[in-house]
C-alpha cells in the first residue's frame, strides 16, 4: 500500500471511520459557531454605533421616542438598542405600577435593567460552550480513534501471522492519522474560542458601560413628570427641567 491520505483513508477499519467522521462533525459545528458568532457581534457593533448616533442625547421627555427607534427593525440586530429598548420599557412600568416596598423607581428599572443585561450576555455567549468542548475533547477523540487503529491493526497482523515493519507501519500510519485529525479540529477551535472570549469581553464591558449610563440618567430623571406635550416638568412644583437639544 502506498504511504497517501487517501490510501489510508481507504484502508481504514470502520470504528476508526467513525471516529473520523465524528471529528469532522466536531469541526463543522466549531467553523459553524465561530462564523455566527462573529457575524453577528460585527453586526450588533455597527447596528449599535448607528443607534448611538440617532439617539443623540436621551432625556426624560424623549423616553418614547428613544423606545420607538430601539424597536425598529434597522436596530433589531444591536445589543446596545436591545438593552435600551428593555431599561426604558422597565422604567415606563416602574413609573406606571405601584411598589408595595421602599424601592424607588430607579432602583426596581436598575435591578431590571441588570437582569436584562445578564440575558444579553447570556445570548453572546451563545454556542460557546460547544466551541469550548470540542477545543477540549478533539484531541481525544482523535486518541481514542488511534488506539482503536493500533488494536485493528495488530489484530490483522495475529490473523494473517506476519510481523514485518511494513505491516505495522501500515496500520499505524492509519492509526495515527486519527490523533492528527484530532489536533488538526481541536487547535482553531481553542484560538477560536479565545479570539472571541477576547471579543465578547470587550462588548460584554461596552455594554455594562452603557447600562450604569442609562441608569445614571434615569436616577436624574427621578422626580420628572412628563406632560402630554411632551415637555418634562419637576415634580413639587419644581421649574422645568431642561434638556439639552
Amino acid at each position: 500500500m502506498q504511504f497517501t491520505l487517501i490510501d489510508i483513508w481507504g484502508h481504514m477499519g470502520a470504528p476508526a471511520l467513525v471516529v473520523a467522521g465524528l471529528l469532522l462533525l466536531m469541526g463543522l459545528a466549531a467553523l459553524t459557531v465561530f462564523i455566527e458568532r462573529l457575524l453577528a457581534i460585527r453586526a450588533s457593533q455597527l447596528a449599535s454605533r448607528q443607534f448611538a448616533a440617532a439617539v443623540g442625547a436621551l432625556r426624560a421627555d424623549r423616553v418614547d421616542e428613544v423606545a420607538a427607534l430601539a424597536a425598529a427593525a434597522e436596530y433589531e440586530k444591536a445589543y446596545l438598542a436591545r438593552l435600551v429598548r428593555g431599561g426604558l420599557s422597565a422604567y415606563r412600568e416602574a413609573l406606571a405600577s405601584e411598589d408595595s416596598s421602599s424601592l424607588s423607581v430607579a432602583e426596581r428599572t436598575r435591578r431590571r435593567i441588570e437582569r436584562h443585561l445578564e440575558g444579553i450576555n447570556a445570548d453572546l455567549r451563545r454556542g460557546m460552550g460547544l466551541l469550548a468542548s470540542v477545543g477540549s475533547t478533539a484531541p481525544f477523540v482523535g486518541l481514542l480513534g488511534t488506539v482503536l487503529g493500533i488494536i485493528s491493526a495488530f489484530q490483522g497482523i495475529a490473523s494473517t501471522g506476519s510481523g514485518g515493519l511494513a505491516s505495522v507501519a501500515a496500520g499505524i500510519s492509519e492509526a495515527l492519522i486519527e490523533t492528527a485529525l484530532g489536533l488538526a479540529v481541536a487547535i482553531p477551535a481553542v484560538l477560536a474560542f479565545n479570539y472571541l472570549s477576547a471579543l465578547i469581553a470587550r462588548e460584554e464591558q461596552a455594554l455594562s458601560h452603557a447600562a450604569g449610563d442609562l441608569v445614571d440618567s434615569i436616577e436624574g430623571w427621578e422626580g420628572t413628570i412628563v406632560d402630554g406635550n411632551g415637555s418634562a416638568y419637576r415634580r413639587a412644583g419644581l421649574p422645568e427641567f431642561e434638556g439639552s437639544a
